[in-house]
């Protein structure tokens, strides 16, 4: 049956709070969240949980995110994160980070290492010094943020890095004095000494065998990937369940998650085929169609059926919550005044609708009852009181006690 994988048994024992049984009961069991990762990126709740919090606006698009997702990317570029060497926006990432997980989202932050939106001040520096600044970010942040963040894209699109040539940055030349593998080592190493609980994710939006052979040789050299991540940005159109098909059987033999982490599906015209670099792609307006909603809406839902069904992906993320984001591009799943499109609908039908459970079940005299559902967590309650349970194969019998 589809999405098997994605549920769990067990025998669940009911007892109140003195441990007597809870017997011949009838009693209400609903998922509050998804072990699976359902996100977008978080941008918004930066300005939100720093001020905005009272202004409508921002409210009706971070309690519409909320809503829908539990896990959030939220943005860490260098050069924007610390404009001026010393001077991190640490406070508006905790305020933002905390908030969304005070509201059930887990949090990722994107990224550690990156040539695009490389901090300007590293240019003053040798390669060697440049190195270990970069190393120092990495222990700095993954560090301070850990237990709020524990997910990160530790480094970005490596397979281009050495190759980039748009403009001199410290990252590339880096990349290019010490090697791709050495360097993704060194950062993994880094990261994963400032915080061995934390998932890393290598991240790229080149899907081809060059990145397969690249993640292979990061592997044998000792890297600790934790989750491999797969950018999809179909500006030029949906690429279509054979081409997903494809990239999954490229990349599931790592027996590693597959996290697919930025992924965009416009409801507007596409971007134009002979577009190399999508950032080439600059127009004053990119509206909206009825009719691109339609469609944005339909490939939204063939991707995600694809995805949640596969075995090892455990994350998608929709890169714009809202249109107007990257490129301007119609991209999100509500437009720009909030308005929802039929992509959040679609989306709020399969994640709190089709591929989330609610039950009533009956206790027998010793307070048990059979649970099957989708992993993640729940409530059970009788009406007065309630409790809290995990539902994730980890064990065939959990106890619940009823206060």
């Amino acid at each position: 049956m589809p999405y098997e994988h994605r549920k769990a048994s067990a025998t669940l024992r009911v007892v109140d709070a003195a441990g007597r049984p809870v017997a011949g009961r009838r009693l209400r069991l609903d998922q509050k969240t998804h072990d699976f990762l359902f996100g977008a990126g978080a941008f918004d709740s930066i300005p939100y949980a720093n001020g905005k919090q009272d202004e409508p606006f921002f409210r009706d698009r971070v309690e519409k995110w909320l809503r829908l997702f539990n896990y959030g990317t939220m943005p860490f570029y260098w050069g924007r994160y610390e404009p001026v060497e010393g001077a991190p926006e640490f406070e508006s990432r905790m305020n933002a980070a905390r908030f969304l997980v005070e509201n059930g989202a887990r949090v990722k932050g994107h990224p550690l290492c990156w040539h695009t939106v490389c901090a300007d001040w590293l240019m003053a520096y040798d390669d060697k010094t440049i190195l270990d600044k970069q190393l120092a970010r990495i222990h700095r942040d993954v560090t301070a943020f850990a237990g709020v963040i524990d997910v990160w894209d530790v480094i970005n699109e490596v397979v281009i890095m050495p190759v980039f040539d748009r403009y001199d940055n410290a990252v590339t030349r880096i990349c290019k004095r010490y090697g791709q593998v050495n360097l993704v080592k060194e950062v993994f190493d880094a990261a994963k000494a400032a915080n061995p609980k934390a998932l890393l994710l290598i991240n790229d939006f080149n899907l081809s065998d060059q990145y397969a052979r690249l993640i292979g040789d990061c592997l044998d050299a000792g890297a600790p990937i934790g989750a491999i991540g797969l950018q999809t940005h179909q500006h030029q159109g949906y690429m279509g369940e054979g081409k997903l098909n494809e990239v999954l059987r490229r990349f599931e033999g790592f027996g590693l998650p597959l996290h697919f982490t930025e992924n965009t599906l416009v409801s507007g015209h596409l971007m134009p085929p002979e577009i190399v670099d999508l950032n080439d792609y600059q127009i004053p307006e990119w509206p909206s169609t009825p009719e691109g909603e339609a469609r944005q809406a339909r490939e939204w839902e063939e991707m995600l059926r694809i995805l949640f069904d596969h075995p090892r992906v455990e994350a998608v993320t929709g890169w714009d919550f809202a249109d107007g984001g990257w490129l301007g591009a119609p991209s999100g799943i509500v437009a720009k005044d909030n308005r929802e499109k039929p992509a959040y609908r679609v989306l709020d039908r399969l994640i709190h609708g089709e591929w989330e459970t609610h039950a009533e079940i009956v206790t027998d005299a010793d307070g048990r009852a059979e649970i099957t559902g989708f992993k993640g967590a729940y409530t059970l309650t009788d009406g007065a009181r309630s409790a809290g349970l995990m539902l994730d194969g980890g064990a065939d019998a959990i106890d619940a006690v009823l206060a």
